[in-house]
């Protein structure tokens, strides 16, 4: 197998660590390089079942440091990047959405553009993947699904910073020839998402009886796809790709956000040995958020005619699975909502 340097961005966050961990684990003759700043998302505990491997290195680092990137592709000779680093919440982008902006727009720019210079002489066997997400199509009506040739209709400040990034990663391949894919995802679930997204967020909320509070009819649909078959087309497009193409990756599984919800509290009644029903009871309605897209949908078919990839699990089974991993790993939650688990770098990384 053809030796690579693969140097993965944002390796510490939900999505980053579990592909992280599939590539550590599968190509053992990959060195795989996790760049990550271990901002509130990112997260090592996520990968202290890989961090001893030969063939993984952690290097903690702004991917809006240009030097610090450079000097992370002089020293590991990076030829392939898979491009995950972004800030990623809706909410928090109509707060701040300059820094979506600085981290989504200039922080890809500056990874790519060093990719560029390093490579430029041969671009031969490189690989640029951009990861980005469905919310750049902007929001469906009640029919529909989003293809990879739906025009861009960005709706928040995050969609808006992450649309921009694909541009320009595009604009590098038509400009320069630059090798690159870029996928576009639903909505990801499953272990090690931090609890600021709905189902991490509502299965802690139910565990401690505290409310939990739907944005306004609750009525909004939303394509779920579990991180795992995620980290799967990942290393499908990453390996079987065709520089220049797009490639969305959805899960099949449109659900509105209060049917979704229901479903969990009916789960976690089980699971938690309550009479059914009773966490319904701490559903809440709250003002709608600000341009909350109305649906979101996926065609994958051109990921599964193209290169044979297609979602591993059913929803229900998924959920079961991810409920059962967040009540299993009660000291991984405490430690994200307390803002513990940030001492994990300092214990492994400064102390030895």
């Amino acid at each position: 197998m053809e030796k690579k340097s693969i140097l993965i961005t944002g390796g510490a966050g939900f999505i980053g660590s579990h592909v992280v961990r599939l590539f550590v684990n599968k190509y053992p003759n990959y060195q795989i390089i996790n760049f990550d700043k271990l901002t509130y998302a990112g997260n090592l505990e996520n990968l202290n079942d890989v961090d001893k491997a030969s063939n993984y290195h952690f290097v903690k680092g702004d991917i809006l440091d240009e030097a610090a990137v450079e000097e992370t592709f002089d020293k590991y000779q990076i030829n392939a990047v898979i491009h995950l680093a972004a800030e990623s919440h809706v909410d928090r982008s109509i707060t701040n959405p300059l820094e979506f902006i600085q981290t989504n727009v200039i922080g890809t720019a500056n990874v790519m553009n060093v990719a560029k210079c390093k490579w430029e002489n041969d671009f031969s066997d490189k690989r640029f993947y951009h990861v980005s997400t469905d919310e750049v199509y902007g929001s469906l009506g009640a029919t529909g699904y989003f293809t990879e040739e739906t025009p861009y209709d960005p709706r928040s400040p995050y969609s808006s910073s992450k649309a921009s990034s694909d541009h320009l990663v595009r604009a590098y391949y038509h400009t320069y020839g630059f090798p690159m894919v870029i996928s576009n995802c639903s909505n990801n679930y499953g272990a090690n998402q931090f609890p600021e997204k709905l189902i991490p967020l509502f299965i802690h909320n139910i565990k401690q009886e505290k409310a939990l509070p739907v944005y306004g009819k609750g009525d909004n649909v939303r394509d779920w796809l579990w991180v795992n078959d995620h980290a799967d087309a990942i290393d499908v497009i990453f390996h079987e790709g065709k520089d220049g193409e797009t490639y969305n990756i959805g899960g099949n599984n449109e659900w509105q956000n209060i049917d979704l919800i229901k479903a969990l509290c009916k789960i976690m009644d089980d699971k938690l040995g309550r009479v059914s029903g009773s966490s319904e009871q701490l559903i809440s309605y709250v003002k709608d958020r600000d341009g909350h897209d109305k649906r979101y949908a996926i065609d994958s078919s051109k990921l599964k005619n193209e290169l044979g990839w297609s979602p591993s699990i059913e929803f229900d089974q998924g959920l079961v699975n991810t409920v059962d991993w967040y009540l299993n790993n009660e000291d991984w939650l405490n430690s994200v909502t307390s803002g513990d688990y940030q001492k994990y770098y300092n214990q492994q990384y400064n102390e030895r």
